[in-house]
């Protein structure tokens, strides 16, 4: 398909309010395109986003929704012409229908892309990049999966030359995009329901990353040994950073800048020292993100930029006011002397990492965690590594499983996992299901000691968020 995606002046969107979708519209708005929508009714970040940019969308599917005059419809893969009668009415029209993954293709042909893919970090990644590429004065254009705190969105249209896009590996969408550059950060075996063992899973990266050109570049994490035979096959120009010795960009002297019990959002949460190609000294960074992969997530921008001849004094200032991303290690407030945070970590290794984090910030707080399992296939599939990466908490709270739009079944439930997490560690977790329950319990128990973090893909948003007053 060699169109160009701009050339449609009235689209469509089934499933609007999607973190990708809703970057998607946002862009195709801001570059003069009318966009209409639908979708449920459930309430996401990106409702806000939608009403900001005067996008009007339905919430719910019916044929009615498509407009009379469309140019082309783009759908979320997350439905079917078989179970959405909206999608079916769209393939009985003469207009082009194009899933989220072959519209962002299309515009991966237009521009010099960066994608950034791997199972953790790309949000975080891919939206450090494209503001730090701002930031050098490119003028990019991305898309992105979460809400950045300085856009007020999670797109940038631009007119420069570069679109920094998050690369998801679901349903090999990869395949749809064309690359010039690539950062990959981590391969941990994900989506199980779509890719049945970890051999499946990575035969996606290792297929990606050869299509890169040879003009191209591949940044890679040199602290993965999967991530390191996934980049064998790629043909390009090759980085490769992290902690090890041989990492072309290597990190060192990593420091976390404890919390303590007086918090500002917008102090530092860590500083590092990088060595690049040559063993040339680049000096120290700063971050307001905290934990040691974020600084590798520092350390694959700091490559990539390098590559593309960006200045480094400009990159190193860049970092320094990145605020981050919504959901991600996101400090919503204080109350009773308790912070209150708000996290995507949806995979065992993301729990991990993320808690790791907190405890390195907060050595002597305690650390409650509300936890939203997400899919039934993933739960089951990692539920002992699921029931070991709660680790460095002191309590954990399970909701119900949160089932994706695609699963109709079951075969595990929230009480096998905290089941598995109390043979680890006894009397740690326990289950319950009503949101309401948990956020009168922290509202009678919570105090100067505490930090509450809810972790996960699904709407465990709002329990946080009700316990700082943004709801």
């Amino acid at each position: 398909m060699n169109e160009h995606l701009l050339r449609y002046k009235r689209v469509h969107m089934i499933g609007i309010k999607g973190a990708g979708m809703t970057a998607l519209a946002e862009l195709l708005v801001r570059q003069g395109v009318m966009v209409t929508g639908s979708d449920t009714e459930e309430v996401f970040f990106t409702d806000g986003i939608l009403k900001r940019l005067g996008i009007v969308y339905a919430e719910n599917f019916s044929p009615e929704h498509i407009p009379e005059m469309v140019d082309a419809v783009i759908f979320s893969t997350a439905y079917t012409k078989e179970k959405n009668p909206e999608l079916a009415a769209a393939y009985e029209r003469s207009v082009p229908v194009l899933s989220y993954p072959e519209a962002v293709g299309m515009l991966t042909r237009e521009k010099m892309t960066l994608a950034v893919c791997g199972t953790h970090g790309k949000t975080t990644t891919s939206a450090l990049l494209a503001d730090t590429l701002r930031f050098c004065g490119t003028d990019p254009s991305a898309i992105v999966g979460s809400r950045i705190v300085s856009w007020e969105g999670n797109a940038l249209s631009g007119n420069g030359a570069y679109l920094v896009i998050e690369a998801d590996e679901y349903q090999n969408k990869l395949a749809q995009y064309t690359p010039f550059g690539v950062i990959l950060t981590s391969v941990d075996w994900d989506h199980p329901d779509f890719f049945p063992d970890k051999e499946s899973y990575l035969k996606v990266f290792r297929e990606f990353v050869a299509r890169i050109p040879r003009q191209g570049v591949l940044v890679y994490c040199n602290d993965s040994a999967d991530v390191v035979k996934v980049a064998e096959n790629a043909t390009c120009h090759k980085i490769s950073y992290g902690f090890l010795e041989d990492s072309m960009v290597r990190l060192y002297d990593q420091t976390p800048l404890q919390g303590g019990f007086v918090v500002d959002p917008e102090a530092y949460k860590q500083t590092f020292r990088v060595k690049g190609m040559n063993d040339e000294d680049w000096g120290t960074f700063r971050l307001r993100l905290a934990g040691r992969h974020n600084a590798q997530n520092a350390a694959a921008t700091l490559a990539l930029t390098s590559f593309l001849k960006q200045e480094r004094e400009k990159v190193r200032v860049a970092f320094e006011k990145f605020s981050g991303t919504e959901r991600r290690f996101e400090l919503l407030g204080e109350r009773y002397g308790t912070l209150i945070y708000d996290d995507y970590a949806h995979h065992p290794e993301e729990i991990r990492v993320t808690l790791k984090a907190f405890r390195e910030l907060y050595p002597d707080r305690r650390l409650r965690v509300v936890f939203h399992p997400h899919t039934f296939t993933r739960t089951k599939a990692l539920l002992s590594d699921f029931a070991q990466s709660f680790d460095v908490a002191d309590q954990v709270i399970v909701l119900d499983i949160y089932g994706s739009a695609r699963e109709e079944q079951g075969g595990v439930s929230s009480d096998d996992l905290v089941g598995h997490i109390n043979q680890f560690f006894p009397g740690k977790a326990e289950h319950i299901s009503d949101t309401e329950n948990i956020i009168k319990y922290f509202e009678e128990t919570m105090g100067r000691q505490d930090v509450i973090i809810t972790l996960g893909a699904g709407n465990v948003w709002e329990i946080s968020h009700a316990l700082a007053k943004k709801i």
